[in-house]
């Protein structure tokens, strides 16, 4: 019986573009996927000399700098949407009313409002829809849900989660887009942050009550040229840092940073979850581990132990990995397109999903209307 042909259009080209190409040429290596992957075309606003470097380093068959006719074409199944920001409402909506399905990065939309017109717009065509939320398939930290559901650390008091990085703390680095807010929609509230809400939700299954929070642009005018740092500068319209306190529905309370500002940090994503049973701690610069403390344990034993998430006991069954040797970035990305192309040929449900998309939404949005009214906010 031959498999299921998935053609894929890859919409921007850059960082998460490069991510994005390199998923869809290895997810076919992942668990014997009823699925053929097609790269079939690349779109993004370049030069198509560019373009064509790009596709055929990267394994895309053409090149076309249009999305909206790539959008159209009946040779396409699945939309691929690596853009910036403020280009992914467009981009989703005109793919589901062509049928297609789609994946879009985080966040979903610069709004709520946008997000949530997405999300009506991919369940009116009825297509499968897919959140960039990637750090929901690395193992460990599947893993410290699996625990949290088994009930191994029992109720829940705290949440703790910082996701810290330093690339931006030269005042001399240049304007790039994520520092203008029309554009990226916020800094690392929605560029980091939206990781780390969405990791919460996955993990504890909490509900988001009520926030507030603080937002702080540390830098305020950067150089519109790397190059000449004593040229013209821009306004810088976006945060560095974001902070903000959560009170969970069921009592739980959380804590939350989001800085680009942290010099020594490279991809410091952590959460940290303290529970009446035990305690969970993760750490994306040590992706092959999970800490977890087991308080049922006597004094004499008990201690965090520091468990190798990298065994065919644990999530996604070890990969295409021998036991041990333990797993990167990319391959979170290879997971998750691999588990998204199963659920369109097996028509099964998928998270993450526009719906968990908009949840997101709701908490930063919440966030940033408490900054403006210095006041706790409801998250509706």
């Amino acid at each position: 019986m031959s498999k299921k042909e998935i053609r894929v259009a890859l919409i921007g080209h850059q960082f998460m573009g490069i991510a994005h190409s390199n998923a869809f040429r290895n997810a076919a290596m992942w668990a014997n996927i009823p699925a053929t992957i097609t790269m079939k075309c690349l779109c993004a606003n370049d030069s198509l000399e560019n373009l064509r470097a790009f596709a055929d380093k990267y394994g895309w068959q053409e090149v076309e700098t249009d999305w909206r006719k790539v959008v159209e074409r009946d040779d396409i199944d699945l939309i691929s949407i690596a853009a910036p920001n403020y280009l992914h409402k467009e981009i989703a909506i005109e793919a589901a009313k062509n049928g297609k399905h789609v994946l879009c990065e985080k966040p979903l939309a610069n709004n709520l409002a946008d997000a949530r017109e997405m999300l009506d717009a991919v369940k009116k065509a009825d297509v499968k829809h897919c959140c960039g939320y990637s750090y929901r398939f690395t193992p460990s930290l599947s893993l410290a849900r699996q625990l949290v559901q088994e009930g191994r650390i029992g109720r829940i008091y705290h949440v703790f989660v910082r996701y810290a990085q330093d690339w931006i703390t030269d005042p001399n680095f240049g304007m790039v887009w994520r520092f203008d807010k029309k554009i990226a929609g916020s800094g690392p509230l929605g560029d980091l942050s939206a990781h780390s809400v969405d990791a919460t939700r996955f993990i504890t299954g909490l509900n988001f009550k009520e926030v507030t929070g603080n937002m702080q642009t540390l830098i305020k005018e950067r150089p519109i040229d790397s190059n000449n740092p004593d040229g013209p500068k821009g306004t810088v319209t976006v945060d560095d840092v974001s902070q903000f306190l959560v009170n969970f529905e069921g009592g739980a309370t959380g804590c939350f940073e989001s800085t680009r500002l942290a010099t020594g940090r490279k991809n410091y994503n952590t959460i940290e979850i303290n529970g009446e049973k035990g305690s969970i701690f993760w750490n994306f610069e040590d992706q092959n581990y999970l800490l977890f403390y087991d308080n049922t344990q006597s004094p004499q034993e008990a201690g965090f132990r520091k468990i190798n998430a990298t065994h065919d006991v644990h999530p996604y069954k070890g990969g295409w990995w021998p036991q041990g040797h333990g797993i990167g970035y990319a391959d979170s990305f290879v997971i998750e397109v691999a588990e998204f192309v199963r659920s369109i040929v097996e028509n099964t449900s998928f998270n993450p999903s526009f719906e968990d998309g908009v949840k997101c939404q709701e908490v930063l949005e919440a966030v940033e209307h408490s900054v403006e009214t210095r006041s706790w906010v409801d998250v509706k």
